[in-house]
């Protein structure tokens, strides 16, 4: 099963980066990986560095549907002790790369729902989300 969950997230990056690409982004960085946490897509556009985190849930894994998670959303991973992390890890990134203070950043979050049987992916672009 961890197996097919890291295959599931690789394949949700892969599709957040073509759609980062078709959107007009750069990419500078993907699983930009320290210590204290990873960031999984680092992106420019307009002058303005993004920092993504992508989260994807497969339908053909999460098979017990029920009333209460029919509604779950890929989004709903991105929890506070996460957030905190990726904070962290942004402050490192930008200190390693010689990032300018006058260079604006946001935190994004690309939200992947999946269907690799029918090879159906619904993407949802989530902008500046307060780390």
């Amino acid at each position: 099963m961890e197996n097919q969950k890291k295959h599931i997230g690789r394949l949700g990056e892969d599709i957040a980066t073509r759609y980062l690409k078709e959107k007009g982004f750069e990419i500078l960085d993907r699983n930009y990986l320290k210590r204290v946490g990873e960031i999984d897509i680092v992106a420019k556009k307009d002058k303005k560095i993004h920092f993504v985190e992508v989260k994807t849930v497969s339908r053909e894994i999460n098979q017990k549907v029920t009333h209460e998670t029919s509604n779950y959303r890929p989004e709903d991973n991105v929890h506070i002790q996460k957030t905190k992390r990726l904070a962290r890890t942004i402050q490192i990134y930008l200190e390693e790369k010689h990032v300018s203070h006058e260079t604006g950043w946001e935190f994004d979050v690309v939200a992947i729902t999946l269907s690799v049987k029918d090879k159906v992916a619904k993407v949802s672009f989530l902008k500046d989300i307060i780390l």
